[in-house]
C-alpha cells in the first residue's frame, strides 16, 4: 500500500505543472483575469514547490516523514479543492501556491519515506517506478488537463486533484513511520530569506511589463531580492547547520551537473504551460488538441531513459550522454523558432517537439545520480536538495521571465498596426495581455464580423513574431550554457557504473532532505 500511494501522489504532482498551463485560458475568460494574475496560477504553484522544498525535507526529518506526507497530503487535498471553487483569480492563486508547499511536502517525505522501507534492488526497482511515474504525470498533464477544461470546464482539473488525493489520504495510517538520525534544528533565518528573496524576484519579473521596468516598485523589489539573498549568504555562512553548504558551490563539476536543469527550462519546461496559448490563439486549436500536441514532446521522456543505458554500454561516456542531450535541447529549441508560424500543423512542429523530449529523456534521472558522485557522501542529501531547488526555482523565475518578455514583445509588434482596426479600442497592452492568455474570442468580440478574420491574422503573426524572438534567444542561451557546462565536466568524469545508471539515478531523491 505504501508504495502505491506514494506512486499516486508523485503522478499528481507534476500534472499541476503542465496541466495548469492548458486550463489558463478557460481560468481567463471565466475569471477575466490579466495574464499577470493568471500566471501567478503556475508561477505561485512552482515558488512555494521549489522555496519550501528544504524546510520541508527537516521537518520530516525532525517530526516524522509520515506525519510530513499526511500534512503535505492535506494541504495539497484541501488547497485544490478550494481551488476548484474558486471565483476569484486571486484567491485562486494563493490556493495554488498553497498547493505547492503541500506538494514539496510530499516529494521530500515520500523519497524518504522510500528509502527507508527498501533497500538493495528493491529501492532501485521503487526509485525506478517514481521516474517513470514522474515522467507519466509530465507527459500525461497537458493532454488530461486539456480534455477535463473542454468537456468540464476548468475547474474539473483541479477536483481531479484533489479526489485523487484522497485515496492517497486514505492509505496515510498505513504507512510505517521513520525520522532522520540527525537532530539539527531546522534553518529558519535561511529558509526565510532564500523564500523571500525568489518572491521578490519573482514578482518584479512578472509585473516588470506593467508597472515599467525602470519604475520604483519594479527596482525596488528587484533590490529587495538582491539584499535577501546577500542575506540568505550571511545566514548560511554563520549557522551550524546551513539550509545550503556554500562550500558545494566551489565545486565545478557540481556547479555543471546543477546547470544542465536550468537548460531544460529555458528550452523544454517554459514551453509546458506558454506554448498552449500560442496554439489556441495563432492555430485555433481547442485545449484539448493543444494538450495533445504537448504530448508529442513529452511522451519521449518516457522511453528515451531507456536507451542510455544502451548507450553507455556501446562506450559513451556520461559526459557524451550530457553532451547529447544538451545538443538535442538547443537544437531543438532553434528548431522550433524556424517552424513556429500562423497555422502550423503538427507534422511541422513534431520534429522540434520529440527533438526537445528526447533532449530531456537522455538527462532524465541521470543528473540526480551524478549529483551523488562527484561530492563527499556526507554532503549528498545537501547537494541532491541544492539541485532540485535550483530545478524548480529556474523554472518559476524563466516562466515567470518568458512570460513577461512575450507580452512586452507582442505589445511592441502590434502596436502600431492595431491603429487598422479602430473598432477595437482595449488598446495594445489589454491584447497583448489577453492573447498571451491564449484568449482571442474576448478581442474578437470588439471587431466587425466582416473584419474578423484579418484580425485574427495579424494578432497570430504578431504572436509568432514575439515567440520567434524568445525562442532565439532561448536557444543562445542554451548553446552559451551547454559549451560552459561540457567543459566543465571535461577531463574529470566519474568511471561509467558508479551510480551514474539511469535505473538507479532517481535514488537521489531520497537524499534531497537535508541533514
Amino acid at each position: 500500500m505504501t508504495p502505491a500511494a506514494i506512486l499516486l501522489a508523485l503522478l499528481i504532482l507534476p500534472t499541476s505543472v503542465t496541466g495548469s498551463g492548458v486550463a489558463l485560458p478557460h481560468i481567463g475568460r471565466d475569471t477575466d483575469a490579466s495574464l499577470a494574475a493568471l500566471q501567478w496560477v503556475a508561477h505561485g504553484y512552482n515558488l512555494t514547490f521549489a522555496s519550501f522544498m528544504l524546510a520541508c525535507g527537516s521537518l520530516a526529518d525532525r517530526f516524522g516523514r509520515r506525519r510530513m506526507f499526511g500534512a503535505g497530503a492535506v494541504l495539497f487535498t484541501v488547497s485544490s479543492l478550494a481551488s476548484a471553487l474558486a471565483s476569484d483569480v486571486l484567491v485562486l492563486d494563493v490556493m495554488r501556491a498553497l498547493a505547492g508547499v503541500g506538494a514539496a511536502a510530499l516529494l521530500t517525505s515520500s523519497s524518504s519515506i522510500l528509502a527507508a522501507a527498501f533497500q538493495g534492488a528493491a529501492r532501485t526497482r521503487a526509485f525506478a517506478a517514481i521516474g517513470i511515474v514522474t515522467g507519466a504525470g509530465l507527459a500525461l498533464g497537458a493532454m488530461a488537463a486539456g480534455t477535463l477544461t473542454d468537456a468540464f470546464g476548468w475547474r474539473s482539473f483541479f477536483a481531479l486533484h484533489a479526489a485523487l488525493m484522497l485515496l492517497v489520504l486514505l492509505a496515510v495510517p498505513l504507512i510505517d513511520e521513520s525520522r532522520g538520525a540527525s537532530s539539527a534544528r531546522v534553518d529558519w533565518a535561511g529558509t526565510a530569506t532564500f523564500v523571500g528573496a525568489l518572491f521578490l524576484l519573482m514578482l518584479g519579473t512578472v509585473e516588470g511589463p506593467h508597472w515599467g521596468w525602470g519604475s520604483t516598485e519594479v527596482l525596488g523589489l528587484l533590490a529587495g531580492s538582491a539584499v535577501l539573498m546577500g542575506a540568505f549568504v550571511m545566514v548560511e555562512r554563520r549557522v551550524r547547520h546551513p539550509m545550503l553548504d556554500l562550500k558545494l558551490l566551489r565545486n565545478a563539476r557540481f556547479m555543471a551537473l546543477c546547470l544542465i536543469p536550468v537548460v531544460v527550462t529555458f528550452s523544454f519546461v517554459v514551453l509546458l504551460p506558454l506554448l498552449p496559448n500560442y496554439l489556441v490563439v495563432a492555430n485555433g486549436s481547442s485545449s484539448r488538441a493543444a494538450g495533445t500536441t504537448m504530448l508529442v514532446m513529452t511522451l519521449p521522456i518516457l522511453v528515451t531513459p531507456l536507451l542510455v543505458g544502451r548507450l553507455m554500454a556501446w562506450g559513451l561516456t556520461t559526459r557524451g550522454v550530457f553532451g547529447l542531450s544538451l545538443v538535442c535541447l538547443t537544437a531543438g529549441t532553434g528548431w522550433l523558432a524556424v517552424v513556429l508560424r500562423p497555422d502550423v500543423g503538427l507534422s511541422a512542429l513534431a520534429g522540434p517537439l520529440v527533438t526537445l523530449g528526447v533532449g530531456l529523456g537522455l538527462n532524465f534521472g541521470l543528473v540526480d545520480g551524478a549529483v551523488l558522485t562527484v561530492v563527499a557522501p556526507s554532503a549528498t542529501g545537501t547537494a541532491a536538495g541544492f539541485l532540485n531547488t535550483l530545478r524548480l526555482g529556474s523554472e518559476a523565475v524563466v516562466i515567470a521571465a518568458v512570460g513577461s518578455a512575450l507580452v512586452n514583445l507582442a505589445r511592441g509588434r502590434m502596436g502600431e498596426g492595431l491603429s487598422r482596426f479602430p473598432a477595437y479600442g482595449d488598446g495594445a497592452d489589454e491584447l497583448a495581455n489577453r492573447v498571451n492568455a491564449g484568449d482571442l474570442t474576448g478581442p474578437l468580440t470588439s471587431v466587425p464580423s466582416e473584419s474578423r478574420p484579418e484580425f485574427s491574422d495579424f494578432v497570430a503573426q504578431g504572436l509568432t513574431d514575439a515567440w520567434q524572438t524568445v525562442l532565439w534567444v532561448s536557444a543562445a542561451i542554451c548553446a552559451a550554457l551547454s559549451v560552459a557546462i561540457y567543459a566543465m565536466l571535461g577531463g574529470s568524469e566519474p568511471d561509467k557504473g558508479q551510480g551514474t545508471e539511469p535505473a538507479s539515478a532517481p535514488t537521489a531523491a531520497a537524499d534531497a532532505v537535508p541533514r
